[in-house]
């Protein structure tokens, strides 16, 4: 029970008329309205929970264990909120290019570029070309605007996490290069 907290559909109201009047009555149903109001309050408000931006912040870690994404203690609560958020459209495209320039744009707050090695294709005939070079690669440069703030932990983490695992990689860091 919340004391103070109005049910936002009272008992008393669904009642026949007749009970409605009656002074027994109205009390025996405000003490379920009592109970039952903290319950229907969550529940109206459930939408809220699972939605990353409007989750209260404790929550918003618990969302992140439903959507696969280990959250790191130095992210500030809007980056945890839209690395959450985010989350599915990154697991969607994890292995790609796409994928890892998202995953660290998010973890990171960075302009991410990558570069692979090589691609995927079909031909309606056999024996054609293989797409791409030998061995597989994938070049990320990172565009901080302070990259001695950049913890080189984090970055290996989070492209290990989102690359191919076969795939070998090289990162560089520059200054501010494509700052808007």
């Amino acid at each position: 029970m919340v004391p103070g907290l109005a049910s936002p559909a009272p008992l008393l109201h669904r009642l026949p008329g007749v009970l409605q009047d009656d002074d027994f009555t109205q009390r025996f149903v405000a003490a379920f309205d009592d109970g039952y109001a903290p319950i229907l309050v969550t529940l109206d408000s459930l939408a809220c929970y699972v939605d990353p931006q409007l989750a209260p912040a404790d929550f918003v870690d618990y969302l992140a264990g439903w959507v696969g994404v280990d959250l790191d203690d130095t992210w500030t609560l809007p980056q945890r909120r839209a690395i959450v958020a985010g989350a599915a459209a990154v697991h969607r495209r994890r292995g790609t290019r796409r994928g890892v320039e998202e995953a660290l744009g998010l973890g990171l707050g960075a302009r991410v570029t990558v570069r692979d090695s090589g691609g995927c294709t079909w031909s309606a005939s056999p024996g054609g070309p293989l797409p791409g070079s030998a061995p597989a690669r994938m070049e990320v440069t990172i565009d901080v605007d302070d990259p001695d703030a950049l913890d080189p932990r984090r970055v290996e983490t989070l492209i290990e996490s989102t690359k191919p695992a076969h795939v070998a990689h090289i990162v560089t860091v520059v200054r501010g290069r494509s700052a808007s």
